[in-house]
């Protein structure tokens, strides 16, 4: 398994569906992100079972994605075509509905090679890169099939590398916006362990 962070994400071109419904045929995502943090997730297929609830999720919360200045696109190895078929079809009939991110048809399988969450050169992992406004991967995580995503545990790693963009200053275990975080030498490590070690 390839470690994607501190190496630019890798860009790509591919059809997907806009959050209007539309059709874009040559989606450009390094385009898209440009100047704004990205979140890049991909699933292993339309109308199954764990990928709906994912993806509902990260709709729901994409306001709070947006007031940090993050984009959010989805990937699967399914057709545009099939994508917006999903979209079309109502929660309660296992669809996803109107969702309002963009969904990338990956049929040639190269992004998720690209991205290196391609399993058994079938359907892609549950992998997540968070992506800075230089094209930086600065997280990443990859979960199994069977195992859903923590959607508000990407906000919180969106929050922790703004914070260390905004104040130079580390985000140490269970660290949440608003919390304090830590001055990365021997008496920052000190301090912030004498005021929280108990809280850890």
């Amino acid at each position: 398994m390839a470690v994607l962070v501190g190496k630019k994400a890798p860009d790509f071109v591919a059809p997907a569906v806009m959050p209007d419904n539309s059709i874009n045929e040559k989606f450009h995502f390094s385009h898209h992100i440009k100047g704004k943090y990205a979140v890049l997730f991909f699933y292993p297929l339309d109308f199954t079972f764990v990928c709906p609830s994912e993806i509902i999720a990260f709709n729901h919360r994409l306001s709070e994605f947006h007031a940090r200045k993050t984009e959010v696109i989805s990937c699967s190895v399914d057709s545009h075509f099939t994508h917006l078929a999903w979209k079309n079809t109502p929660e309660n009939k296992g669809g996803i509905g109107n969702i309002q991110l963009p969904m990338v048809a990956d049929l040639t399988k190269q992004i998720a090679r690209d991205y290196d969450v391609l399993f058994d050169e079938s359907v892609a992992l549950r992998g997540s890169f968070l992506i800075d406004r230089d094209g930086v991967v600065r997280h990443q995580v990859i979960n199994d099939l069977p195992l859903g995503r923590n959607i508000d545990e990407m906000i919180r790693m969106v929050d922790a590398l703004q914070f260390f963009e905004e104040h130079g200053e580390v985000c140490p275990a269970q660290w949440e916006k608003g919390k304090s975080g830590m001055k990365a030498d021997p008496a920052g490590v000190a301090a912030y362990l004498a005021e929280h070690a108990k809280e850890l």
